[in-house]
């Protein structure tokens, strides 16, 4: 299948890009830097495509001939109307192109900050109810995916194209290739920095979440690809809830002298965690994710670069 990425020199993006390569995929992939990460750049089934999400000929030009898109790039804005011309409007567009391309199928890679606040149910059928501006362009981006139907006049008389949403929770781990990228969020790194300079690390007490490894939420992407799913929401998370802390004990534990200690700030957050559902990738595709195999060598690997 020829798939058209977006995001795909990002940090999940180059997870997802190694996957479906394994599983046999030829890649179109829209990149700001093509030669960002030669391992992929160089690969015979790999087309590397200069631009942007906001560069729509060259968008609709490389389309053509795509049978599924996967949109994991995001757009940044710092306000209001600039999330949503740079993200949101980035979406419709190429929910738009990718139809008018042919593409057999969608997905859209959304976030749990789509849905905000927690509450006592955190599934995929629990209402949106975003608390910030990443949130609320994810959940408008899933509106606008979801709600993409046949009927829209002579521009998209025979939509016949599956959408499907992913909302991936915090995602870790080391580089897919050598030459990769890891992951934005710096707290993993800010914590090994700090054990390396025995300096104390500073916690939330009970704070911590559903850690997933790239790995594993590329499984998830794959499995969606290959299904016959349409117009649902998948949660891309692990089973089993890791706290800060415990990531800061193993820093210290892997860090042989250091004299850095952990204080945690009390902010009343309650002993036992609110948990995200995610019976749902287990029902539909056989998933069941544990972080801890390999939560000690992300550890190491932060560690050894600071």
């Amino acid at each position: 299948m020829r798939i058209f990425l977006t995001g795909g020199t990002g940090f999940i993006g180059h997870y997802v890009a190694q996957k479906l390569l394994n599983d046999g995929h030829e890649l179109t992939i829209l990149a700001r830097n093509p030669q960002k990460i030669p391992s992929l750049a160089q690969n015979a089934a790999v087309k590397m495509i200069p631009g942007t999400i906001h560069d729509a000929g060259v968008i609709e030009k490389n389309l053509a001939g795509c049978e599924a898109c996967i949109h994991l790039a995001l757009g940044w804005g710092e306000t209001p109307v600039s999330m949503l011309e740079n993200d949101t409007r980035v979406t419709v567009f190429l929910l738009e192109q990718a139809a008018k391309a042919g593409c057999g199928k969608f997905i859209y890679t959304s976030s749990t900050a789509a849905m905000g606040k927690m509450r006592p149910v955190m599934a995929e059928t629990t209402s949106n109810a975003p608390i910030d501006l990443y949130g609320a362009t994810k959940a408008a981006g899933e509106a606008f995916v979801l709600g993409f139907k046949k009927g829209y006049g002579t521009h998209f008389p025979q939509v016949e194209m599956n959408r499907n949403i992913i909302r991936p929770g915090y995602t870790f781990g080391n580089p897919a290739w050598p030459d990769g990228v890891s992951q934005p969020d710096r707290r993993f790194l800010d914590m090994a920095k700090a054990v390396k300079e025995n300096r104390d690390i500073r916690i939330i007490k009970n704070d911590g979440t559903q850690f997933i490894h790239a790995s594993q939420q590329a499984e998830i992407y794959a499995k969606l690809l290959h299904s016959d799913c349409n117009e649902e929401v998948f949660l891309g998370l692990s089973e089993n809830w890791i706290g800060w802390k415990e990531i800061a004990e193993k820093m210290i534990a892997l860090t042989p002298g250091t004299r850095s200690k952990i204080i945690e700030e009390d902010l009343g957050w309650a002993d036992q965690p609110i948990l995200f559902s995610v019976n749902k990738i287990n029902d539909h595709f056989g998933l069941r994710f544990n972080s801890y195999e390999f939560l000690d060598g992300h550890v190491l690997w932060c560690l050894s670069k600071v």
